[in-house]
C-alpha cells in the first residue's frame, strides 16, 4: 500500500472495529444495568391513602366564606358524568396530543426544545398527562435524572396497563388545583361550592388554567391572573376544536367568579384556627367536607383588628408593649370578634385563647361577688391599711392607702389591701367556688395572693366570666361555631345549654361596683359616654395589663403585654387596654347606629316596642308616656321596683302585644318569668304554666316577696 493514499492498514482496521465492538458491549451492559436498576426501583404500588382531617369552609355571621382549612379531595369522578368541556379544557392546555402519543410525546418534546432554544431559556415543558399522573401517584418531588427516567418508564407502563380514558380520569382525580384542592371535584367544591358535574365552561377553563401554577394563578390570590389564564385556555380549546369561537366569546364575557372571598385576611386566621379546633371537638374522628357557620361579625372583626393595630403602632414601642389580644362576646356567649395578636403571619399563637397570664385585679370580681353573697354590701366600710398574712405583705399600687373606705370605693380604685382582707374573711374556698361557677377552669392555688390575681388564665376564660355577670347567668359558654353541615345534611346545630335564670341581688350589687369603676375609678379610660361596666387588671412589674367590660350589647376583653413576659413601661389596665376597649366600643356603637338608622328607614316597626323603659311596678313598664303591662304578672312596689330597675338598667327591652298586655323579652329571656322566678311579683290567675312554675320556684326558694312566707 502506498503511503498517503488514505487507505487503512488491515491490522489497524481490525483493532478499531474490535475496540468499537467492545465499547458497544460495555455501553449496552451499562445501559441494561441502568434499565434493570430503574425498573427494580420503580414504586409501582400506589399505597393506601392516609386518614386526613376534615375539610372546612368557614362562614362568618353573614354567610360569607372567609377561610378554609384542610385538604379538599371531593368525590371520584366518572368521565361520562362530567360536562365534555371539562376534560377538553385540561387536554387543550396541558396535552393536546394526549390521545395520539404512547405516554411520552416525542413531537411535543421536539417542539418544546425548539421554542426553548429560540427563547433562550426554559419556556415550555413537554410532560404528558400520563407523565404528570406518574409523578403525582408514584414519585417524590425530587428533581434528578433518575427520577425523570423513572417518570418516563412509569408513563410507558401506565399506557400499557390502562386505557386513555382511565389515565385521564385518574389524572383529573389526582391533580392539584391550589388552595388545598386535589382533584377536579375537590377544586369545584373549594372554588365554586359545587360538584365537578355542575361546572360551567368558564369555570372549567379557570380550573384547567390552574394546573400549570396552582399557587401563582389561584383566583383567591390573584383573580386577574386566573381570569387571564382562563382566557388562554378558552383560546386553546378553540384551536383544538373543542368549542367554537362563539362559545369562547360567551365564556369570556361571563368569566367564572369564585364563591369564596380572597385569601383569608391575616387577622381572621386566629378565629379560623379556633373554629377548626372546635369542629374537631364536635365531630370527633369524622373526615369529610364541612361548611361551618360561625358567629364572627365581619365588621366588628375589622374594627377589632384596626383598633388593636393602631394603638400598638401609636404607643407600643414607647410603652414596650409588643402584643395585644381582644375578644368580643355577645350576651349569649357568641364570639363576635377575635384578635389573637399583632401579626398572624409572624406568630400563629392565639393570645386570646391559648396564653395563660396572671389575671391581676380582674380576679377581684370573684372576691367581691363572694363577699356580697356572704352579706357584705357596696356601702360596707373597711379600713384600707397595710396587712400581713404570714410573711406575705401585699401593697397597694404605689404604696398609697386610703384609710376607711366603702367597698364601692375600694373596688373602683382597685385597693389590694381591701381585696385581700375580704378574701380571707369570706374564705378563699368561697372565692374559688365563685370563680369555678363562672367558668374559670385553670388551676387556682389556695394561697392568700389569689385575691390579687396571681393565678393564670386565658383572656377567653376571664371574658366569659364577666359575660356571665353581664347576662346575670352562670356560666356563659363562649362559642364560635353555630352550625356544621356536610354535603347533604346538617350535622350540628348549636342549642343554647340550659342555664340558671338570673338571680338579681348579688349580681346587681356587683354590676353597680363595675359601673363605678368605669365612672370614677381605674376604668375611667374606658368611658366613652355610654353606660358601661368593667374592671382593670395589672400584674407585678407591669407584665400584663387588662381591661374587661360590658354594655347592654356585648362583653369585650382586652389584654396587652409581651410574649416573653418582659415588663412594659408602666402600662396598666387603665391605659392601653382601656384605650383599645373604648375605641372598639365607640366604633362598634357608631356602626350599630348606622345600621339601625338604615333599617328604620326601610322598615316601619309598628307592633314591637323597643327601648329602655322605666319601672312603674314589677308588672308595669313605661316607654315614655306609654304604659306596658306584663302578661301574667301582678306587679309589686317598694324594694322590688328598685331591684328590677337596677337589673334593667342599660338593657334594651322588646315588648310584643298579647291581648291587652305585652310579652316582653330582655337578653333573650321572658321578663315576666324572670320577675316571678326572683320573687319580684305574683302570677295572675290566668298566667301561663311556665310563669306559675317560676312563681312556685321563688316561693320554694323564699326569694323576694316570699322571703318571710312559711
Amino acid at each position: 500500500m502506498v503511503a498517503g493514499t488514505g487507505a487503512f492498514n488491515p491490522p489497524v482496521r481490525a483493532r478499531i472495529l474490535k475496540a468499537l465492538g467492545w465499547s458497544a458491549v460495555v455501553a449496552a451492559t451499562i445501559l441494561g444495568a441502568a434499565l434493570v436498576w430503574l425498573l427494580a426501583t420503580l414504586p409501582l404500588s400506589r399505597g393506601e391513602a392516609a386518614s386526613r382531617a376534615p375539610s372546612l369552609l368557614l362562614e362568618d355571621a353573614t354567610g360569607r366564606v372567609f377561610a378554609s382549612r384542610g385538604v379538599f379531595r371531593g368525590q371520584r369522578v366518572e368521565l361520562a358524568a362530567l360536562p365534555p368541556y371539562v376534560p377538553a379544557a385540561v387536554i387543550a392546555i396541558e396535552d393536546r396530543r394526549f390521545y395520539h402519543h404512547f405516554g411520552v410525546d416525542l413531537v411535543g418534546i421536539a417542539r418544546a426544545l425548539v421554542r426553548n432554544v429560540r427563547s433562550g431559556g426554559v419556556r415550555e415543558g413537554a410532560s404528558t398527562l400520563t407523565q404528570q399522573l406518574a409523578k403525582i401517584e408514584y414519585l417524590s418531588p425530587e428533581r434528578s435524572v433518575r427520577r425523570k427516567l423513572q417518570e418516563v418508564l412509569l408513563a410507558l407502563w401506565l399506557e400499557l396497563r390502562l386505557s386513555k380514558d382511565e389515565i385521564l380520569v385518574r389524572y383529573l382525580d389526582s391533580a392539584y388545583f391550589g388552595a388545598g384542592a386535589w382533584g377536579i371535584d375537590g377544586a369545584a367544591r373549594r372554588y365554586f361550592l359545587k360538584s365537578a358535574r355542575e361546572l360551567t365552561l368558564p369555570e372549567a377553563a379557570m380550573l384547567a388554567g390552574l394546573l400549570r401554577a396552582p399557587s401563582a394563578l389561584s383566583p383567591v390570590r390573584d383573580a386577574e391572573a386566573a381570569k387571564a389564564r382562563a382566557e388562554t385556555v378558552l383560546a386553546a380549546m378553540v384551536e383544538t376544536g373543542a368549542i367554537g369561537e362563539a362559545e369562547a366569546a360567551a365564556a369570556r364575557a361571563h368569566p367564572a367568579t369564585v364563591a369564596l372571598a380572597p385569601d383569608t385576611a391575616a387577622g381572621w386566621n386566629w378565629a379560623a384556627d379556633w373554629a377548626a379546633s372546635e369542629v374537631a371537638r364536635i365531630t370527633g374522628a369524622l373526615s369529610a367536607e364541612f361548611r361551618v357557620a360561625t358567629t364572627l361579625d365581619p365588621e366588628l372583626q375589622e374594627i377589632a383588628e384596626k383598633v388593636v393595630g393602631e394603638v400598638l403602632d401609636q404607643e407600643g414601642a414607647r410603652k414596650r408593649a409588643s402584643e395585644a389580644a381582644l375578644i368580643a362576646l355577645a350576651r349569649d356567649g357568641a364570639v363576635l370578634a377575635m384578635v389573637g395578636g399583632r401579626d398572624y403571619a409572624r406568630s400563629q399563637f392565639n393570645r386570646a385563647t391559648q396564653a395563660r397570664r396572671q389575671a391581676g385585679s380582674l380576679f377581684k370580681l370573684f372576691v367581691y361577688l363572694a363577699a356580697i353573697e356572704a352579706g357584705y354590701s357596696a356601702e360596707t366600710e373597711m379600713v384600707d391599711h397595710p396587712v400581713a398574712i404570714g410573711d406575705w405583705r401585699p401593697e397597694n399600687f404605689k404604696g398609697v392607702y386610703r384609710g376607711r373606705v366603702s367597698l364601692r370605693q375600694a373596688f373602683a380604685e382597685s385597693l389590694n389591701s381591701v381585696a385581700v382582707q375580704l378574701s380571707e374573711s369570706v374564705g378563699r374556698d368561697q372565692v374559688v367556688r365563685i370563680a369555678r361557677e363562672l367558668g374559670l377552669a385553670s388551676p387556682i392555688p389556695d394561697v392568700p395572693s389569689i385575691a390579687l390575681g396571681t393565678s393564670q388564665h386565658t383572656l377567653l376564660e376571664l371574658t366569659r366570666a364577666y359575660a356571665s355577670i353581664a347576662a346575670g347567668l352562670g356560666p356563659i359558654e363562649a362559642y364560635l361555631v353555630r352550625a356544621i353541615s356536610g354535603p347533604d345534611t346538617r350535622l350540628y346545630q348549636r342549642v343554647a345549654p340550659g342555664a340558671e335564670r338570673p338571680y338579681w341581688p348579688a349580681r346587681n350589687a356587683l354590676v353597680s361596683l363595675l359601673r363605678e369603676a368605669v365612672r370614677s375609678g381605674t376604668g375611667r379610660g374606658a368611658d366613652y359616654g355610654r353606660p358601661a361596666a368593667g374592671k382593670t387588671g395589672t400584674t407585678q412589674d407591669f407584665r400584663d395589663a387588662w381591661f374587661i367590660g360590658f354594655t347592654a350589647d356585648a362583653t369585650v376583653g382586652v389584654w396587652v403585654g409581651n410574649d416573653d413576659d418582659s415588663p412594659m413601661a408602666e402600662v396598666t389596665g387603665s391605659t392601653l387596654p382601656a384605650t383599645i376597649w373604648r375605641r372598639f366600643m365607640a366604633m362598634a356603637d357608631e356602626r350599630k347606629s348606622t345600621l339601625v338608622a338604615a333599617g328604620r328607614s326601610a322598615v316601619v316597626e309598628v307592633a314591637v316596642l323597643r327601648g329602655y323603659p322605666r319601672v312603674v311596678d314589677t308588672g308595669t313598664l313605661a316607654f315614655g308616656t306609654r304604659l306596658v303591662r306584663l302578661a301574667g304578672v301582678e306587679g309589686e312596689r317598694g324594694a322590688s321596683v328598685r331591684t328590677m330597675a337596677e337589673y334593667l338598667r342599660g338593657k334594651e327591652v322588646a315588648c310584643l302585644p298579647v291581648g291587652a298586655a305585652h310579652r316582653c323579652e330582655v337578653a333573650g329571656y321572658d321578663l315576666a318569668e324572670v320577675v316571678l322566678w326572683n320573687g319580684g311579683a305574683r302570677a295572675t290567675s290566668d298566667a301561663a304554666p311556665a310563669l306559675k312554675a317560676a312563681e312556685s320556684a321563688a316561693r320554694a326558694g323564699r326569694r323576694g316577696i316570699w322571703t318571710a312566707v312559711p
